[in-house]
């Protein structure tokens, strides 16, 4: 392999193939949910409470006494919600039920005197305690949003539990309340007050009790998440995006995506001699990087055994998301990991370039009849643009953006125009309209982000709405066309998703599953734009560089494949600002005044 890197011992390579999930924790956490669901049962249903089951559930921690419902709904939601971080090896976790289940053994045996309570305890305690030293993960970075949301999930949990456990008595209910008396009924219960549906005998108070728990487990839990110490996400310091920096100048050329690394939404883990760096973001429990690693290839080893490391101390589900075939090859040696290609990237290399020929018609025809509309083009770099028009072109760019949030992780920066990145480049359309609009003659703009010194990658591309089709085409000729002027030699296009079985499905003599596959990936592309960009980026005659994404098994695929989408922007679970807000916030992170004075002058 190209590059010389070096070789492991067999024994690295085992201390590499973490953070694989032990039997054992995955076992207890298993175990936890099966008692929990078993709890819940027992506390609602009565028909359950009475059957053969029953003489398994009513003595399992929390199902005693007179208050069973209450109490067994209490614990089998508790251990619920355990489960998951103790199949994740959570310190925390593991803390928690350590504590709940002597708790509700003790109880078992005060109330009942059940020492068949006591001994389910005990069965699922012992595992916990023997196996203690496996559970020893790191909490995961948080912020004060995951109570918000914990309340929201809850809250409609217990609502819809509530209904559940307010209808399972049609026997003993007193009349015939509709279904606002009973959500009226559950709303008062949370609350530890009585509604309007009345039971006879004790079912009032057993219903009371219960709807009363889930609204103390939603409060209890929702406090928790609120004040416990945060852990925030972790970002790129200082230091550490100095250090990128200076590793790219050095080893930028290997990868067209090296100077996404300097998103400050990312961490980074060094290798031991420093000459090399993974960065990734945590995404629903992903430790997800992106791109090749950074910096001498000889490195590469010392920084993924980093990366395994951290993600082996949280439980941490590793994956690298665009990484190239030279990229996937060291990854999957060194970590005993498994690598599926992903899609091409589109590479244009400028001496290539032509307009000329029939198979850029489309293409140069499109160019002349913007260009005879009165349109025109400047490409420039950002430090030689001045504070008015970059602070025109940030705004634009934000405000044409077609959706609430910002979309890209591994191929994005995240950011324009900051005093740092006057390395990249940007091309703009303009045209000279009777009524000028918000931002002026500005139409259209393309950015990209340095790839070594001869080479630059596309990043984001906006244009005004009202402008006439075809500014993206204009924008990426104008760029080939002007490259040379910055001594570029080849440009990164989009990078196109599956797009060899977009390109063999459609060929004749395609077999029934390819056809079959590339009509899947048609049909997705309704939403995710997988056949347009592959369309947009082969108009241009690239030269096509495969990327592939690295993972640990396959029934982590869809887990790793949701985490990107939330890295992409595709899918957002936290609640997003309002967009005068987001400006006020972006407003805060841009460079002041003197930051700007002090480019324009190394610039000068």
């Amino acid at each position: 392999m190209s590059g010389g890197v070096p070789s492991r011992s067999s024994r690295a390579r085992r201390i590499l193939r973490g953070p694989r999930p032990e039997a054992a924790p995955v076992l207890v956490g298993r175990a936890a949910a099966l008692v929990g669901v078993l709890d819940i049962a027992g506390g609602v249903f009565p028909r359950f409470r009475h059957s053969r089951m029953h003489a398994i559930a009513e003595v399992l921690p929390g199902s005693f006494g007179p208050f069973a419902a209450a109490l067994s709904l209490s614990a089998g939601v508790l251990l619920l919600l355990l489960a998951h971080g103790l199949k994740r090896r959570k310190r925390r976790a593991w803390r928690a039920a350590v504590a709940l289940l002597p708790a509700g053994a003790a109880a078992q045996f005060a109330y009942r005197h059940s020492v068949i309570g006591v001994l389910i305890a005990v069965a699922l305690l012992v595992p916990l305690l023997i196996h203690r030293d496996e559970f020893a993960a790191l909490p995961d970075p948080r912020s004060r949003w995951r109570a918000l949301a914990n309340f929201i999930l809850m809250s409609a949990s217990s609502l819809v539990l509530g209904l559940v456990i307010v209808s399972v008595h049609p026997h003993r209910t007193i009349g015939d309340p509709s279904l606002a008396d009973r959500l009226t009924h559950v709303v008062y219960g949370l609350f530890g007050f009585e509604g309007p549906v009345d039971y006879q005998g004790n079912t009032s108070w057993t219903v009371a009790f219960s709807l009363g728990a889930l609204g103390w487990i939603t409060a209890v839990t929702t406090i928790y998440l609120a004040f416990r110490p945060e852990h925030p996400a972790a970002r790129l310091t200082e230091e550490d995006e100095s250090r990128l920096r200076a590793l790219l100048e050095k080893h930028g050329r290997r990868d067209s995506l090296g100077h996404f690394a300097l998103r400050r939404d990312k961490a980074v883990v060094f290798s031991p001699s420093g000459k090399a760096a993974v960065t990734y973001r945590v995404v629903s429990g992903v430790m997800l990087a992106s791109g090749d690693p950074i910096g001498d290839v000889e490195a590469w080893p010392g920084a993924i055994e980093r990366f395994m490391d951290e993600a082996k101390a949280h439980s941490w589900t590793p994956a690298v998301m665009g990484c190239s075939e030279t990229g996937g090859e060291v990854w999957t040696r060194e970590t005993g990991l498994d690598a599926l290609e992903l899609g091409d990237e589109a590479v244009v290399d400028v001496a290539d370039f032509s307009l000329a020929g029939r198979a850029m018609r489309n293409v140069r025809q499109m160019v002349k009849r913007i260009e005879r509309a009165g349109y025109e083009t400047r490409v420039r770099r950002i430090r030689d643009l001045g504070d008015a028009e970059l602070e025109r072109i940030r705004r634009a760019a934000e405000d044409w953006r077609g959706t609430d949030t910002e979309r890209g992780f591994s191929m994005a920066l995240g950011r324009v125009g900051d005093a740092a990145d006057g390395d990249c480049l940007i091309a703009t359309a303009h045209k000279q309209d009777d009524e000028p609009g918000q931002y002026g003659d500005l139409k259209a703009v393309l950015h990209f982000v340095p790839w070594g010194e001869d080479g630059v990658s596309l990043d984001l591309m906006r244009r005004d709405r009202s402008a006439d089709p075809g500014m993206n085409e204009l924008l990426i000729v104008a760029a080939l066309q002007a490259a040379p002027k910055f001594g570029i030699t080849r440009i990164s296009l989009n990078f196109a998703m599956f797009r060899s079985a977009l390109a063999r499905g459609e060929k004749i003599g395609a077999g029934p599953v390819l056809r079959a596959w590339r009509g899947l990936l048609v049909f997705l592309s309704r939403w995710f734009q997988i056949e347009s960009l592959y369309k947009f980026n082969a108009k241009f005659q690239p030269r096509w560089e495969p990327r592939f994404v690295v993972y640990r098994n396959t029934a982590d695929l869809p887990r790793i494949g949701f985490a990107a989408m939330q890295a992409e922007g595709f899918v957002n679970l936290a609640l997003p600002l309002p967009r005068f807000l987001r400006r006020r916030s972006a407003a805060a992170e841009r460079p002041c005044a003197h930051v700007m004075a002090e480019r324009d002058v190394r610039a000068a």
